[in-house]
């Protein structure tokens, strides 16, 4: 017998594995609570006309720059304190809560590892007798806060806010299940023990990654593809549902498989905007994120020798030769400017009299197209190319856009980076090459170059393949992503129906990226009355989370019909949080597997808390170079960007290295090719999972990563229980 948790409702909206068929279960608005819909729709409001920004997603409950308003609210948090003192039930919480904290920490989370827990132990209940250490732990100084736990804050801020973050957790996780996404084994566990529930591995869910072909294996084979059982497909509210034929599509039968509903997700992603404007949540969130910065500065400063130390040790690695994928880089810009001069030039030089495009029913040669720009490429410079971006390109997402004009021709741009225009996509493939040539002799850096679908016909699908086909694009140290913009449709569906097979004609495809520019505004609060796709007739564009969510919706859907036949599953790998609302990063919270940018995560502490919960690829950072035609100068452009990176902010080659153990773990790379670079105990929590012989990432700091991720799971789960042990002895 179990007994029902405050978990209880969200819970129900995520089933286990071990339920089949896997489905999406549903919950209507009026399970909503009131005050969550109304704070759901401050945060809106404030998006929108940028009224009350400040107050509603600052970090502070408090206006920070008025030196009076700041002493009245501290004396308003001192008085709540004094009357909480004097209040017998908060008395009886507090109590309830150290008693939970002193307790065995094997009986309060059964399933987290034994050595974290062995550690964390001691320094959670200083009376009681542990064990000694198992022997492949670390020793190392530890930073460790004693006393009143809930110093600072009323234990009902604390329980509230326990419970905000862990149901926001458990949305994540029931999204991130349903589409195939990671979701890390450590945060997991502590949300069963919350339901006093045991984890177990058989219920992980991990993304299933194409293989690298083997030695002498052709990678363009398409030999073992299933064969092909004619689905019927509909569109329904902007979601693909899959039918076993003509007469199951007539009967409205479709296969037994996930399907979405766009009012579950505007429900869900309500309890996460709520949280946003939620004071108490506020206040904890930014109170551990600045204990988590400070606690990091003080491990740094008492084990960075010892960390040295042990890196020093490890026979043959180093910083060089550890694998680091760059997880965000733009294929028509993943040269650098030096580089595209240099091939424009040799091309002038060999195939002047070459046709190359075709304008207004004109043909022009390479040497008319510049006769007709009135240059001559021997006088071009990287400066007269004009592709870098300066000062005057930042926050400016149109005059980015026009760097990838060369000399600003848009003829220019067309002949060199497209893959389809009239000479095939020749010479766009061959700079690709030129750089995946690199890339493998420097044998330890990989790529996960994005190509570009726009969505104006769904023939662009095997246009692209057949493109990379005729090309012979592969290479062992590229993965692709499709990147697809986010367009006005109008209503139609989109692009949508014919990709699947087309993606399996050139393999190594790991995910979908949605690009566009965020700070485009909408008027359109989106809700679950939001028009489906097929009747927005409006003239704006549907708001960005509209797109996420229909994006996550079809992919899941794929995903799981793949798994079925036994094909790889794709990653919804979003540009996300790098300009406009913050309501961006909520919707990506629920349907990215990792997101690329998340700078307006510095607006709210608790999204930034919860990404760090949840270990959001990006809050586990990587470093990647996104554009090194508009921003990197040598030929090496990922080395570069970790070197400014070090420099300017004064990383340890343990910084760096665990930086790019966090690139391989994010990319799209197989289970098998993560295993050989990062260790065969890879999935493995803390120092279980790290081979330092091939990450060079010292045991010390995974160690550290992981005690620090428990404790924090660990303050939560405790509030929940406590509350529970509080109201059964009242």
């Amino acid at each position: 017998h179990k007994e029902p948790t405050f978990l209880a409702f969200i819970y129900l909206s995520a089933p286990l594995l071990a339920e089949m068929p896997r489905q999406f279960t549903k919950i209507s608005l009026h399970e909503m609570d009131e005050r969550v819909q109304h704070l759901a729709e401050k945060v809106y409001a404030s998006a929108l006309k940028e009224e009350d920004t400040k107050n509603t997603l600052s970090m502070f409950t408090v206006p920070e720059d008025c030196p009076i308003g700041l002493h009245q609210a501290k004396e308003r948090e001192l008085r709540k304190e004094i009357e909480e003192e004097k209040s017998e039930k908060s008395v009886k919480r507090k109590q309830s809560f150290k008693l939970m904290r002193s307790q065995s920490i094997s009986l309060q989370i059964p399933v987290a590892s034994e050595w974290a827990m062995s550690v964390i132990s001691p320094l959670l209940t200083p009376s009681s007798p542990t064990g000694p250490l198992p022997i492949n732990i670390p020793e190392f100084q530890r930073v460790t806060i004693s006393g009143d736990y809930c110093a600072g804050i009323t234990v009902e801020d604390y329980e509230q806010a326990a419970k905000t973050l862990l149901t926001a957790l458990f949305i994540r996780e029931k999204y991130s299940r349903l589409a195939y996404h990671r979701f890390p084994r450590t945060t997991a566990k502590f949300l069963r023990s919350a339901n006093n529930e045991i984890w177990s591995e058989e219920e992980e869910v991990l993304p299933d990654m194409c293989p690298a072909p083997r030695e002498g294996e052709d990678p363009y084979s398409m030999e073992d593809l299933p064969q092909n059982l004619n689905y019927s497909l509909k569109m329904k509210d902007g979601i693909i549902y899959v039918y076993d034929n003509e007469d199951t599509l007539k009967q409205d039968q479709p296969r037994s498989l996930p399907y979405p509903d766009l009012e579950t997700f505007a429900i869900e992603m309500s309890h996460v905007l709520a949280m946003i404007a939620d004071g108490p949540t506020k206040t904890y969130c930014h109170r551990r994120l600045n204990f988590l910065m400070s606690k990091f500065h003080l491990h740094e400063m008492l084990n960075e020798m010892a960390e040295l130390k042990e890196l020093k040790s490890v026979p043959h690695r180093d910083f060089y030769n550890v694998r680091k994928v760059d997880t965000h880089i733009h294929a028509a810009a993943c040269m650098n400017q030096k580089h595209l001069l240099k091939f424009i030039k040799d091309t002038y030089k060999t195939e002047a009299d070459r046709v190359v495009l075709e304008k207004g029913g004109k043909k022009f040669t390479l040497k008319q197209v510049f006769e007709d720009l009135k240059m001559d490429p021997y006088d071009l410079t990287v400066d007269s190319l004009d592709v870098h971006a300066g000062r005057q390109t930042f926050h400016r997402f149109d005059k980015f856009n026009s760097k990838y004009n060369p000399v600003g021709a848009s003829e220019l741009r067309e002949i060199y980076i497209k893959s389809d225009n009239y000479i095939n996509g020749e010479y766009f493939a061959r700079l690709i090459k030129e750089v995946a040539h690199d890339l493998e002799e420097s044998k330890y850096q990989h790529a996960e170059p994005r190509l570009s679908i726009y969505g104006r016909a769904p023939e662009e699908w095997d246009s692209l393949s057949k493109w990379f086909i005729k090309q012979k694009l592969y290479s062992p140290n590229m993965r692709w992503i499709i990147q697809v913009g986010l367009k006005e449709n109008k209503g139609k569906s989109g692009p949508w129906i014919d990709f699947s097979k087309a993606l399996d004609a050139f393999l190594q495809v790991t995910g979908f990226d949605s690009v566009d520019d965020e700070s485009k505004h909408s008027d359109h609060i989106f809700t679950y009355k939001s028009p489906k796709p097929e009747e927005w007739t409006m003239e704006e564009n549907p708001p960005y989370t509209y797109y996420l969510f229909h994006m996550y919706a079809n992919i899941m859907v794929l995903n799981n019909l793949r798994k079925e036949r036994g094909l790889n599953t794709f990653q919804f790998r979003p540009h996300c949080g790098e300009a406009g609302s913050i309501t961006h990063l909520v919707s990506a919270f629920l349907t990215a597997d990792n997101i690329s940018h998340g700078l307006n995560l510095k607006k709210s502490p608790v999204l930034q808390y919860l990404y760090y919960l949840a270990q959001v690829p990006n809050l586990c950072v990587s470093l990647s170079t996104d554009d090194p035609l508009q921003f990197h100068y040598t030929k090496e452009a990922l080395m570069e960007e970790y070197a400014i990176a070090a420099q300017l902010w004064k990383l340890s080659t343990c910084d760096v290295c665990e930086i790019a153990r966090n690139s391989v773990l994010q990319s799209g790379l197989s289970h098998q090719e993560k295993k050989h670079f990062l260790g065969e105990n890879y999935l493995q929590d803390g120092p279980e999972g790290n081979d330092i012989r091939r990450t060079n990432v010292a045991q010390i700091r995974m160690a550290y990563r992981h005690e620090t991720l428990c404790n924090e799971l660990s303050f939560l789960v405790d509030a929940v229980k406590s509350e529970a042990v509080a109201e059964k002895a009242s």
